[in-house]
């Protein structure tokens, strides 16, 4: 999230941050950066998850905002939402898609005998991490790795990567 808003991008700003944690570091870090951010807490939906998407998409809708960049949203989106922003929504994954969608993929590449890993920027689809591919960044798995430090390192990759692809897309709105 702190990448994408102090990039220096002439196609996007970063208007709003919306987090499902009310606890999130990232609400504080968003504000003080001068970006309006709330918590919308899906606890307080229930096992409703539409209700909680549908919530934030009419917080999305009535600021204009024009396009979503999932970071640290650690929840799979229902198809309500996912059709409602088709086209519009952008995730950052760790790994180098087709390769380890869902979680533990530094483990899972590692546990592969993978000579590279990086990170994929992806549309949003129904299907977790299926999305068309946007952009890649790769680097080598080093000998000694362990999963931190490829965590780390993807990391880095992560903030260079996702502001260029993100303004890639909302070039194209």
């Amino acid at each position: 999230m702190r990448a994408l808003i102090e990039a220096n991008q002439d196609a996007y700003e970063v208007v709003l941050v919306i987090s499902n944690r009310p606890d999130a570091e990232g609400l504080g870090l968003a504000r003080a950066l001068g970006v309006e951010a709330l918590a919308l807490d899906h606890k307080s939906f229930g096992k409703d998850r539409e209700a909680f998407e549908r919530e934030m998409d009419a917080i999305l809708r009535a600021r204009g905002i024009e396009l979503v960049a999932l970071a640290g949203f650690m929840r799979v989106l229902t198809p309500f939402f996912v059709r409602a922003w088709a086209g519009r929504l952008v995730n950052i994954h760790p790994s180098l898609l087709p390769k380890f969608p869902g979680t533990e993929t530094h483990a899972r590449a590692l546990a592969a005998g993978e000579n590279e890993h990086g990170c994929t920027v992806h549309l949003v689809v129904e299907e977790v991490d299926a999305g068309e591919i946007i952009g890649q960044a790769k680097m080598p798995v080093l000998h000694g790795d362990t999963q931190e430090m490829l965590a780390r390192r993807v990391l880095a990759l992560e903030h260079e990567l996702y502001p260029r692809c993100l303004a890639q897309v909302a070039r194209k709105l």
